[in-house]
């Protein structure tokens, strides 16, 4: 690190993962180039270029092109970096539900067998759709991660939170509903809880969430088809924020 918390290129690169090459790329268009030179003439990126590359990282993680991503940073004064974050939060929240309603679906069918009872074709099959999703969307070294997870996390406390998620989204809805502030005591109560049963789920694996980004950007009715409400996310994304601001 050099003084004033300045980045030259290769540090910048180690730190965060990134490879040189990348970050060439992104100056050599125009997305990001370093602010600062040191005396010597090193270029330099600062905090605001870290910020502008936090932002790059959560809009081609939701599934922007570069292209576009130019274009949004450009033209979109609204898209701040509370937006993007709260863009970003909110679909790694959709994401956790997804497989929140895979689990469900499978254990409804296990819970069946044990008792002796056939599922029926249509519990079959609706299952199968949302295997079928995951197997062309996800490596199978990514689905093992997923397992891997769930086992981590245990048969017990999932039933546990698959019961209260349901709860808890309807708690959310009626404070949205009812035009209660975000930043709230109560709904900042509902949304530390939200984030904490999210992070229970969440390993924070890169590829796993830029596979599904694909799988949202290319199959735009899976949220519908599982429930989910945007106004929802973006509503508790909001009390998030408050939290993170706040800490």
């Amino acid at each position: 690190m050099t003084r004033d918390d300045a980045y030259k290129v290769g540090q910048l690169a180690k730190r965060t993962g990134m490879s040189v090459r990348t970050l060439h790329h992104y100056d050599a268009i125009g997305l990001l180039s370093p602010s600062r030179r040191t005396e010597s003439g090193h270029r330099l990126y600062d905090r605001d270029d870290v910020a502008r590359l936090q932002q790059i990282k959560s809009l081609r993680q939701l599934g922007f092109a570069l292209e576009e991503i130019r274009e949004l940073l450009i033209t979109k004064p609204e898209l701040t970096p509370l937006r993007v974050i709260e863009m970003h939060m909110a679909r790694l929240d959709e994401e956790i539900e997804l497989q929140r309603s895979l689990r469900t679906r499978l254990g409804a069918i296990a819970a069946g067998l044990r008792r002796s009872e056939k599922p029926t074709a249509e519990e079959l099959i609706q299952t199968i759709e949302v295997m079928t999703m995951f197997e062309k969307y996800f490596t199978e070294e990514q689905q093992q991660q997923l397992a891997k997870r769930r086992d981590m996390i245990g048969d017990e406390a999932i039933r546990a939170v698959e019961n209260e998620w349901p709860q808890l989204i309807a708690a959310v809805r009626a404070e949205m509903e009812k035009g209660t502030d975000p930043a709230s005591p109560r709904v900042l109560e509902l949304a530390k809880r939200w984030r904490e049963l999210v992070n229970a789920f969440s390993g924070g694996d890169k590829q796993i969430e830029q596979s599904t980004a694909k799988m949202y950007r290319e199959n735009p009715d899976v949220s519908k088809q599982f429930g989910l409400d945007p106004e929802v996310f973006k509503y508790i994304g909001r009390a998030l924020s408050a939290i993170e601001s706040r800490s």
